[in-house]
Protein backbone atom coordinates (compact mmCIF):
# COMPACT_ATOMS: atom_id res chain seq x y z
CA UNK A 1 0.00 0.00 0.00
CA UNK A 2 2.03 3.52 -1.28
CA UNK A 3 2.04 6.38 1.51
CA UNK A 4 -1.09 8.13 0.06
CA UNK A 5 -3.12 5.28 -0.11
CA UNK A 6 -2.60 4.31 3.69
CA UNK A 7 -3.62 8.04 4.36
CA UNK A 8 -6.33 8.41 2.11
CA UNK A 9 -7.74 4.97 2.32
CA UNK A 10 -11.17 3.60 0.91
CA UNK A 11 -13.85 1.56 2.94
CA UNK A 12 -12.10 2.17 6.52
CA UNK A 13 -13.26 2.61 9.95
CA UNK A 14 -10.78 4.72 12.20
CA UNK A 15 -12.10 3.46 15.34
CA UNK A 16 -11.20 3.82 19.51
CA UNK A 17 -10.75 0.21 20.04
CA UNK A 18 -10.56 0.24 23.78
CA UNK A 19 -14.44 1.77 23.62
CA UNK A 20 -17.14 -0.90 24.40
CA UNK A 21 -19.45 0.68 22.09
CA UNK A 22 -16.88 1.32 19.19
CA UNK A 23 -16.49 -2.61 19.47
CA UNK A 24 -19.95 -3.10 19.82
CA UNK A 25 -20.32 -1.33 16.52
CA UNK A 26 -17.51 -2.95 14.84
CA UNK A 27 -18.67 -6.50 15.74
CA UNK A 28 -22.26 -5.21 14.23
CA UNK A 29 -20.80 -3.99 11.08
CA UNK A 30 -18.68 -7.85 11.03
CA UNK A 31 -22.45 -9.10 10.87
CA UNK A 32 -24.24 -7.13 8.51
CA UNK A 33 -21.21 -6.51 5.93
CA UNK A 34 -21.28 -9.93 4.56
CA UNK A 35 -19.33 -8.42 1.20
CA UNK A 36 -16.60 -7.53 3.33
CA UNK A 37 -16.65 -3.86 1.89
CA UNK A 38 -15.82 -2.04 5.18
CA UNK A 39 -12.28 -2.26 6.99
CA UNK A 40 -11.39 -1.23 10.12
CA UNK A 41 -8.42 0.31 11.88
CA UNK A 42 -8.39 0.59 15.77
CA UNK A 43 -6.70 4.14 16.88
CA UNK A 44 -4.36 2.48 19.05
CA UNK A 45 -2.76 1.04 16.17
CA UNK A 46 0.59 2.41 14.84
CA UNK A 47 -1.80 2.99 11.79
CA UNK A 48 -4.53 3.96 13.17
CA UNK A 49 -2.19 6.75 15.27
CA UNK A 50 -1.02 7.95 11.89
CA UNK A 51 -4.47 8.71 10.29
CA UNK A 52 -5.74 10.27 13.19
CA UNK A 53 -2.97 12.60 13.56
CA UNK A 54 -2.99 13.13 9.51
CA UNK A 55 -6.44 14.06 9.95
CA UNK A 56 -6.40 15.87 12.78
CA UNK A 57 -7.38 13.67 15.86
CA UNK A 58 -5.42 13.33 18.75
CA UNK A 59 -5.13 9.45 19.10
CA UNK A 60 -4.72 9.87 23.13
CA UNK A 61 -7.89 11.59 23.33
CA UNK A 62 -10.45 10.58 20.30
CA UNK A 63 -13.46 12.29 20.07
CA UNK A 64 -14.62 10.89 16.95
CA UNK A 65 -13.98 7.78 14.65
CA UNK A 66 -12.83 8.42 10.76
CA UNK A 67 -14.40 6.76 8.11
CA UNK A 68 -12.66 6.60 4.76
CA UNK A 69 -15.06 7.28 1.79
CA UNK A 70 -13.14 7.48 -1.15
CA UNK A 71 -10.28 8.64 0.59
CA UNK A 72 -12.15 11.47 2.30
CA UNK A 73 -11.97 11.15 6.01
CA UNK A 74 -15.88 11.73 6.93
CA UNK A 75 -16.52 12.29 10.98
CA UNK A 76 -19.06 11.82 13.16
CA UNK A 77 -22.53 11.98 11.46
CA UNK A 78 -21.79 12.27 8.01
CA UNK A 79 -19.04 9.41 8.71
CA UNK A 80 -21.47 7.01 10.83
CA UNK A 81 -24.03 8.14 7.22
CA UNK A 82 -21.13 6.95 4.84
CA UNK A 83 -20.62 3.64 6.58
CA UNK A 84 -23.99 3.08 6.49
CA UNK A 85 -24.47 3.48 2.78
CA UNK A 86 -21.79 0.91 2.21
CA UNK A 87 -24.26 -1.76 4.17
CA UNK A 88 -26.74 -3.73 2.67
CA UNK A 89 -30.04 -3.28 2.67
CA UNK A 90 -31.89 -2.44 5.15
CA UNK A 91 -29.19 -1.16 6.98
CA UNK A 92 -28.37 1.36 4.16
CA UNK A 93 -31.46 2.45 5.14
CA UNK A 94 -29.99 4.04 8.02
CA UNK A 95 -28.18 6.41 6.20
CA UNK A 96 -31.19 8.57 6.19
CA UNK A 97 -29.42 10.03 9.30
CA UNK A 98 -27.19 11.89 6.96
CA UNK A 99 -30.26 13.89 5.76
CA UNK A 100 -30.71 15.13 9.42
CA UNK A 101 -29.41 19.25 10.17
CA UNK A 102 -26.26 19.02 10.28
CA UNK A 103 -25.79 20.93 13.26
CA UNK A 104 -28.37 18.40 14.78
CA UNK A 105 -26.55 15.12 14.00
CA UNK A 106 -23.29 16.39 15.22
CA UNK A 107 -24.66 17.72 18.32
CA UNK A 108 -26.10 13.88 19.09
CA UNK A 109 -23.05 12.15 17.92
CA UNK A 110 -20.91 14.18 20.32
CA UNK A 111 -23.20 13.80 23.24
CA UNK A 112 -22.73 10.07 22.55
CA UNK A 113 -18.90 10.14 22.35
CA UNK A 114 -18.63 12.43 24.85
CA UNK A 115 -19.79 9.91 27.26
CA UNK A 116 -19.24 6.50 25.58
CA UNK A 117 -16.97 5.36 28.32
CA UNK A 118 -19.08 6.18 31.76
CA UNK A 119 -22.01 4.63 29.85
CA UNK A 120 -20.50 1.70 27.85
CA UNK A 121 -17.45 1.00 29.29
CA UNK A 122 -13.68 1.04 28.42
CA UNK A 123 -11.24 -1.76 28.16
CA UNK A 124 -7.63 -1.48 29.02
CA UNK A 125 -6.55 -2.61 25.94
CA UNK A 126 -7.94 -3.55 22.60
CA UNK A 127 -9.68 -6.90 21.63
CA UNK A 128 -7.49 -8.92 19.21
CA UNK A 129 -9.83 -10.02 16.16
CA UNK A 130 -10.39 -13.95 15.05
CA UNK A 131 -8.63 -15.50 12.62
CA UNK A 132 -11.38 -15.63 10.70
CA UNK A 133 -11.83 -11.57 10.81
CA UNK A 134 -8.57 -10.54 10.98
CA UNK A 135 -7.93 -10.15 6.87
CA UNK A 136 -10.76 -6.88 7.64
CA UNK A 137 -8.64 -4.95 10.14
CA UNK A 138 -5.36 -3.19 9.43
CA UNK A 139 -3.35 -3.52 12.84
CA UNK A 140 0.36 -2.09 11.82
Amino acid sequence: MSDVDRLAPDGLMLFDGVCHLCDGTVRTILAWDRKAAIRFTPIQSAYGRALARAHGLDPDAPDSFLFFDRGRPLARAAGFAALLRRLPAPWRWLAVIGRLPRPLADAAYDAVARNRYRLFGKRDQCVVPTPARRARFILD
